[in-house]
């Protein structure tokens, strides 16, 4: 079963990874072991590490969907780095335009949602990207799940 990850850039101080490397493994548990990442610095690349740590103990298959190439040239020099290391662990990278243009963004979040059986979202606003995602998913009939970490 496929699962797609969205979540906000920015995180709280009192974000807790523990909490949700223990989600994604019940997640995984209950049988998900497709995911897709958008590659975005805070909850994607928190996920996505923990997953690639998840990957030591259970079969998972990685999907990076990467709006354009060079997503991560505006990122800190350590995000970028994190960026850098877990798309070597992604065993499929998916890239939706050659060049930023201003649906990039969107368009990967549709892919993710238009190949998901389940999407997870870390959702505290009522805009921006990643309310645009679950509303999408939720009107393509796809199973959100919203949790707080």
């Amino acid at each position: 079963m496929r699962c797609a990850l969205t979540g906000h850039r920015n995180l709280p101080s009192a974000f807790d990874v523990n909490k949700l490397y223990d989600y994604l493994e019940a997640v995984v548990l209950e049988g998900y072991d497709t995911f897709y990442c958008g590659m975005a610095r805070g909850f994607d690349l928190k996920a996505l590490d923990c997953l690639v740590a998840l990957g030591r103990k259970y079969r998972l298959r990685l999907v990076a969907c990467i709006p354009y190439p060079g997503q991560e040239k505006n990122f800190t020099d350590e995000d970028r780095t994190q960026y850098s290391r877990l798309l070597e662990w992604c065993d499929e990278k998916i890239v939706l335009y050659r060049h930023y243009c201003v649906w990039s963004y969107h368009a990967r979040d549709r892919y993710m949602v238009d190949n998901a059986d389940l999407v997870i979202a870390y959702c505290t606003k009522d805009s921006g990207g990643t309310a645009y995602t679950v509303s999408y998913a939720k009107k393509k009939g796809v199973e959100v799940r919203t949790a707080a970490f």
